[in-house]
């Protein structure tokens, strides 16, 4: 799902809200969640997942175009972790 069409679903199920209003909404929640991660917070959803930031160590990778090593640095990533809610639903039978 994209940015957009999130915005038009959650239009839809809101029929009293305007699809600019909810534009705004939705990108208030995703700065104020990469505020957030940013800072080096964790974003809780209850029930969907975690939203959290793990430090990657530098390493030595190789470029698959020139076999040449290539130094690269430490960095940060958004790490995922499934809540149990969403988890038991992608998993029902």
């Amino acid at each position: 799902m994209t940015r957009s069409e999130l915005i038009e679903c959650v239009a839809k199920k809101n029929p009293n809200l305007l699809v600019s209003e909810v534009e705004k909404i939705v990108n208030i929640i995703f700065q104020s969640m990469t505020s957030a991660l940013a800072k080096g917070d964790r974003v809780e959803f209850r029930g969907f997942g975690v939203f959290s930031i793990h430090k990657r160590e530098p390493r030595i990778a190789q470029n698959p175009r020139t076999g040449a090593k290539v130094k690269i640095g430490s960095r940060n990533i958004v790490h995922f972790k499934v809540g149990k809610e969403l988890h038991e639903k992608l998993n029902e039978n």
